[in-house]
């Protein structure tokens, strides 16, 4: 009789991986840190191989035998993630497989034998010279039925059971196109580390290496020490996931691994990863995902706020911004580039902010083989010249500029170098990411940061995925071809162009343009795209006062005179970066033009003048909008606002220095325009009294030449002679005294009513009309009295540069002080009770001129005390020191 077979061990174990139809990996229960695993190879039975790759220490590829897939498929379905019931016990030959049996469930009694099962549905066979084994009867018993039931490798169709396994890609990209974001069924086979693994796509069998979207785990290294908590993130996954059904979706390429995220029942393994610690989050793979990157990086605050693992040292370096100044709501006052607006806020303060993670266009790199940066070309305007910056610009633009915005603080940039300190910031308009949608159109780019660095946009995710898609497109920033080149001419710095250009646009009558800069309340440069154009622009009808600017020739600036910062403010307001129309009809000699200018309908130089920033200049008098102008003076004068603020008392203070007993020197102040000055600084001027004669002499001249056109060459010059002459800009005749007759008939004349001067052909002189010639002429010649224009070239330039700032086309009062030829005079300003010429010694731009005249002894002493104080200021002329000194005629005085 033998003895009675020995009682087997029974172990309890959680099925980890199944190898092949009869083979499988069990962890038992863990006693701290990854379970240990067993191999346990089925007893009793052998299954059919799965297919083998060709790798370093195998040469030999084979394909699958016949239900090797359905069998081990059987096992993994039925098994991996369960607990199951097994015995094991290693045979003397093996080193680590061990043999035995499992049961799926606890009780070898009553759950199901997984030998048997495999054998039933004809998926294994009773090993080779088992069935004369008395232990292994039963298995041949079951096997036989399987046998005679045709099942499985019993079977006929055992070709049609051997899988076409695919394991490259020849154009990845165009496989994750392909599925255009679509979930694929799948299978993951191995776990590399926590956030790569390998992954069976069904049902074509492709067999892909996956690297999580939006996260990178610790690395497990197979030569040296891993990175810290490498091995926990991957025994995270392959508790979780290893041979679990799945769902993929692929969302980009790197290199020759496939980038996705891996869809399950349970939950985002990403998400879950990131929030234990065991990931952070990746900005490059992050942008490629079809959604999710908020969750991920919320996870990854919480696991960071937790100190969790990876994060045990952590310590953020994102900005403390007070809840206070997190949000407001403002609007936009303009684009200063392509990443960087000005707003108003609430309480009408300005600040500048910045788009945040976000660069403009940048210049293309002029390095030469040296690596010297090569100099810019003369003229070079960053805003045209550097390619699609001028698209952001104007897309911001019209997108924003007078909009309101919502506008989230996300980080302070410290000042760096000669950077200054920069708010950086989200800003929404209508419900629109703004620097979203710029990203998108391919007008800039995401700044790139390391992964500790928390000083970045609060929607980063969406900008990294925005640029994907411009990079994609190939637009913008990012295109190859049909780079934007932008020709612009600017006349605000070439008269010569700008005569070029004047007759074309003052014939346009209407033309649109756009606001580039404002530089006074009535002096701004404008944009007209359909000439390509730069031009500075002057409001006609009104005068303005001036903020304050810097002064000629250096040495500081120049204090605003009354309300001009508030009229250069105002103007900012309506229409700095605004689209207007603008109707042109004069040119001065520097280039400028002179016209009208309308922003959404409303006429600028009417809103100024009715808001006490301007007053009426006497040449809107003949224009159409002479009477809306004149009645917001009226309107303005009445209310006392702005520039007639203290009209009554300036008025008074003026009747009484008129009516003021006279010892010596005699005022009686006449009303002028200054129409013109000379370059030795003489200038002539019209009594405003006269004005309304002057214009019904001119719209009589103007009336007889376009009813009567003179014969072009029939008039003979000669010198002294008072004629019409057509005058070169506006192609309109005037009054002119013929001063010069050359050898090639080019006349040299004097514009009589006007004061300037021009250089003409005598085909464009005729008689006056009859009635016109009698007519004194309206601009008579002064100086300024008691003052001495430098010698110096360049500095009595920039003299009367200066005195033509104070004094051209502005409303003025005018003292004769001395006769003479021509008379010498004192002006004053009436909106400052200025004296224009004791200024300009104050400010060392002219001397004084000491006169021997008892009667001016009290104007003398004031000019006195200005030359004193610009000599101990050392203001221009004085800045090296007494210019009256016998070494310093280099300066432009002399003894």
């Amino acid at each position: 009789m033998s003895a009675p077979a020995p009682t087997p061990a029974y172990k309890i174990g959680i099925v980890k991986q199944v190898l092949s139809g009869d083979t499988i990996v069990i962890r038992k229960q863990p006693q701290g840190g990854p379970p240990p695993e067993k191999v346990i190879a089925l007893s009793g039975i052998t299954a059919p191989k799965l297919a083998r790759q060709r790798t370093a220490n195998n040469d030999v590829e084979t394909k699958d035998e016949p239900f090797a897939w359905e069998a081990r498929e059987f096992l993994r379905k039925k098994l991996v993630g369960k607990e199951v019931i097994f015995t094991a016990e290693k045979p003397p030959n093996s080193a680590t497989r061990e043999y035995g049996s499992v049961w799926a469930g606890k009780d070898p009694t009553k759950d199901e034998n997984v030998t048997e099962a495999l054998l039933a549905e004809g998926l294994v066979k009773v090993r080779d010279g088992g069935r004369n084994i008395p232990q292994l009867k039963r298995l041949v018993e079951i096997e036989d039925v399987a046998k005679s039931q045709g099942k499985g490798i019993w079977g006929s169709d055992l070709q049609e059971h051997v899988r076409d396994i695919k394991t490259t890609i020849d154009n990845p990209k165009q496989f994750v196109n392909k599925h255009n974001g679509q979930p694929i069924k799948a299978i993951i086979e191995y776990v590399r580390d926590g956030s790569t693994v390998r992954v069976c796509l069904l049902p074509d069998f492709y067999q892909i290496t996956l690297m999580l979207s939006g996260i990178r785990c610790p690395i497990i290294k197979q030569d040296g020490e891993s990175e810290a908590y490498a091995d926990e993130a991957r025994y995270f996954v392959e508790s979780r996931l290893l041979q679990k059904d799945i769902e993929v979706i692929l969302e980009s390429v790197n290199n020759a691994n496939f980038v996705g995220t891996i869809i399950h029942p349970q939950g985002n393994i990403a998400e879950a990863l990131l929030r234990q610690g065991f990931a952070k989050c990746v900005d490059w793979s992050l942008a490629v995902m079809k959604s999710g990157a908020s969750q991920l990086r919320a996870a990854e605050r919480a696991a960071k706020d937790a100190k969790l693992r990876i994060w045990t040292n952590y310590i953020s370096n994102a900005p403390i911004i007070a809840a206070k100044d997190k949000e407001f709501t403002a609007t936009v006052l303009e684009v200063v580039n392509g990443d960087a607006l000005v707003v108003k806020l609430s309480n009408n303060a300005h600040k500048k902010i910045f788009l945040a993670s976000i660069r403009p266009p940048r210049e293309k790199n002029n390095a030469d083989d040296e690596g010297k940066q090569s100099p810019r070309p003369k003229g070079f305007k960053p805003l045209y010249d550097i390619p699609w910056m001028f698209e952001a610009r104007e897309f911001l633009r019209k997108k924003l500029v007078g909009k309101k915005v919502n506008v989230t603080v996300d980080y302070i940039q410290p000042a760096k170098d000669n950077f200054l300190e920069k708010t950086c910031c989200t800003v929404i308009s209508g419900g629109t990411n703004i620097a979203e949608a710029l990203i998108a159109k391919g007008y800039g780019t995401v700044v790139k940061y390391r992964n500790d660095n928390d000083q970045r946009s609060s929607h980063y995710d969406k900008l990294l995925e925005a640029e994907q898609k411009a990079q994609k497109a190939g637009i913008g920033v990012h295109a190859k071809k049909d780079i934007p080149a932008h020709r612009i001419q600017d006349t605000s710095v070439d008269s010569a162009m700008a005569k070029k250009f004047f007759p074309f646009l003052k014939r346009a009558q209407k033309t649109e343009a756009t606001v580039e800069f404002v530089a006074s309340g009535s002096r701004m440069r404008l944009y007209i795209p359909k000439e390509s154009v730069l031009v500075t622009f002057l409001l006609a009808g009104i005068n303005c006062p001036r903020g304050a600017r810097p002064a000629i020739g250096g040495g500081g600036m120049q204090d605003a005179e009354p309300f001009g910062e508030e009229a250069l403010q105002f103007t900012k307001d309506k229409c700095l970066q605004h689209d207007v129309v603008v109707t042109i009809e004069e040119m001065d000699k520097a280039g400028k033009f002179i016209g009208w200018l309308w922003v959404d309908n409303e006429n600028l130089s009417v809103s100024l003048v009715e808001h006490g920033l301007a007053s009426v200049h006497h040449t809107a008098e003949t224009s159409e909008y002479a009477r809306p102008i004149k009645t917001a003076e009226e309107n303005a004068i009445k209310k006392r606002i702005g520039i007639w603020k203290d009209y009554v008392e300036v008025e008074k203070e003026i009747e009484k220095e008129r009516n003021a007993p006279v010892q010596d020197r005699q005022l009686k102040y006449e009303k002028v325009i200054i129409t013109e000055v000379t370059s030795d600084g003489n200038f002539y001027a019209q009594s405003v009294d006269l004005g309304t004669k002057l214009e019904t002499l001119m719209e009589k001249i103007h009336q007889e030449f376009k009813t009567n056109a003179p014969l072009p060459g029939s008039y003979v010059p000669r010198r002294g002679n008072i004629c019409a002459a057509r005058f070169t800009i506006d192609d309109q005749w005037y009054r002119a005294k013929v001063e010069k007759v050359t050898d090639d008939k080019m006349v040299h004349i004097l514009y009589i009513d006007y004061g300037n001067r021009e250089v003409v052909s005598s085909s464009r002189l005729a008689s006056l009309p009859a009635g016109t010639e009698t007519d004194p002429p309206y601009a008579s010649e002064y100086i300024l009295c008691c003052v001495k224009f430098p010698s110096d070239p360049d500095d009595r330039l920039e003299a009367v540069a200066a005195f033509s700032a104070d004094t051209l086309n502005k409303k003025l009062l005018l003292n004769v002080e001395t006769r003479g030829s021509p008379p010498g005079v004192t002006l004053v300003d009436p909106n400052t009770n200025l004296d224009l010429g004791k200024n300009l010694i104050k400010e060392g731009l002219v001397l004084m001129e000491s006169l021997r005249d008892s009667r001016l002894s009290g104007l003398v002493a004031e000019y006195r005390a200005a030359q004193e104080h610009a000599r101990s200021s050392r203001l221009n002329l004085w800045r090296h020191g007494d210019i009256t000194d016998d070494d310093a005629v280099e300066f432009g005085a002399r003894r």
